[in-house]
């Protein structure tokens, strides 16, 4: 009878050890995911860039509908410089970057030539009333263009991660790319650094 009773204490022992390491590795890693969420948005390489687009290039060219039903097409903003960014209304940097978007486009974007393009991923969308009542709520006045197959985001723009932005130049020219959520104050700066 005493050899059975220890043998539950040790297997009883062994589990509280388990899942005291589980535990533990759990609350690890959402501290981990709670420090990354307060990193912003960081350039991608592009001139030495091993795929993908690179500095410089043209845009690749869309057109697509926007939630209001006007279209849109990216060559059709010539001269004017872009931001051009991808997103989703689930996405927490996404939503944590939009407030700042509709800051710039409200304070700077007349006055600096610039239009936000803000692409939503609408094929990872449950609806687009969905993106509709998300533009609604944060006040959103910038143009929204629905995205219902992958292939722009993924095939022509490389974008894996989203939010993702990319800052075109007057001529068309794909100048910068960040990964991440954006701020105004670093809107303002990448947007100014280019032509």
């Amino acid at each position: 009878m005493k050899k059975s009773m220890i043998g539950v204490v040790v297997v009883l022992a062994l589990i509280a050890i388990m899942l005291g390491g589980y535990i533990k590795k759990q609350i690890e890693a959402s501290e981990d995911v709670a420090e990354q969420s307060k990193i912003k948005g960081y350039e991608v390489d592009l001139v030495n860039a091993e795929f993908g687009i690179q500095k410089g290039q043209m845009a690749p060219d869309f057109t697509l509908e926007t939630i209001t039903g006007e279209t849109i097409t990216l060559s059709q903003l010539k001269g004017k410089k872009v931001l051009l960014n991808f997103w989703a209304t689930w996405c927490p940097p996404c939503k944590e970057e939009m407030p700042d978007l509709q800051n710039y486009y409200d304070r700077y974007a007349k006055e600096e030539n610039v239009e936000i393009v803000a692409v939503n991923l609408t094929f990872r969308q449950n609806s687009i009333e969905d993106v509709r009542l998300f533009a609604k709520s944060y006040d959103l006045t910038f143009p929204i263009p629905l995205l219902h197959k992958e292939a722009l985001s993924l095939e022509k723009y490389k974008v894996l991660t989203i939010p993702s932005s990319f800052m075109i130049d007057t001529e068309g020219r794909i100048q910068r790319q960040i990964i991440g959520p954006l701020n105004e104050e670093t809107i303002q700066q990448y947007l100014s650094e280019i032509n």
